[in-house]
Order: structure tokens, then C-alpha cells, then sequence
């Protein structure tokens, strides 16, 4: 399968770094120039996109909100 196009803007290439498992929901964290992205998905997504540490993937990051805190 190949995504031929998307409407979503914020796009991180990256590699996995560390996969949390969980019974139902994990945590994949990918590292991308700009940092590391962490991204909470059903575990069975994990399985069904055979991911795992090492793979390269693009983080989408489409949102309504974005907050700030002053430091």
C-alpha cells in the first residue's frame, strides 16, 4: 500500500525508537529531526502494521488545539 496523498500538513519522517505494549492501547515513541513524537495507538494497530524498533515511518499530526504554557 502506498499513500498517494494526504490532507494533513504536520508530517514527521522518523524511525521507532521504543514501543510501550499495552493490553489495548501502546505507546510509540519516533524519533524525528525535531525530537522525539510519542503517539498512543491500539496495540492491535502494532501488530496489524507489523511495527516494531527500527522501522521508518512518518508521524501525521493533525489537531483543533495546541496549548502553551509559559516556562
Amino acid at each position: 500500500m502506498s499513500i498517494k496523498s494526504i490532507n494533513v500538513r504536520n508530517q514527521f519522517k522518523g524511525t521507532i525508537k521504543e514501543i510501550i505494549e499495552g493490553p489495548v492501547l501502546s505507546e510509540v515513541d519516533v524519533e524525528t529531526p525535531a525530537g522525539i513524537v510519542t503517539s498512543v495507538i491500539t496495540t492491535r494497530s502494532i501488530r496489524e502494521l507489523q511495527l516494531q524498533p527500527g522501522s521508518d515511518v512518518i508521524a501525521f499530526v493533525k489537531s483543533t488545539e495546541v496549548s502553551i504554557a509559559k516556562l
